[in-house]
């Protein structure tokens, strides 16, 4: 098993939890519903891409090769960047700082590390 991708996926998976949680009890007094929303989509993502990650490493050990291994990668870069950014973006607007220019362009970038990941495991599963 790929046990960087194991530990990564659990680390990830708590803190969704935790910033859930933050969201839902200390946050909805401080952010617009907007900002909710999109604090919520981050924790949403990185929870899914937890998932992913934990699913690479166990994927692994039927299959232990080098693109399983780097989607792995994929994931941990798109959980900071896509997550990451979209926590940044919610707290900025709450401050009524914008700052879609500098923040909002890595979303995007994340997500496609999130693919990426994925048609890594599709191509680390087909190579054997």
């Amino acid at each position: 098993m790929n046990k960087t991708a194991l530990i990564w996926g659990s680390i990830f998976g708590a803190l969704s939890v935790v910033l859930g949680a933050f969201a839902a009890h200390g946050l909805k007094q401080v952010m617009a519903i907007e900002q909710m929303q999109t604090f919520e989509i981050g924790v949403r993502y990185q929870m899914y891409h937890s998932f992913a990650l934990l699913l690479s490493g166990i994927i692994y050990n039927s299959f232990p090769n080098k693109l399983l291994k780097l989607s792995s990668i994929m994931f941990i870069i798109g959980i900071f960047c896509f997550s990451g950014s979209l926590y940044a973006l919610a707290f900025l607007k709450t401050i009524g700082d914008v700052g879609l220019g500098g923040v909002g362009i890595i979303t995007p970038i994340g997500g496609l590390f999130f693919i990426v990941g994925w048609l890594m495991i599709l191509l680390g599963i087909l190579k054997k």
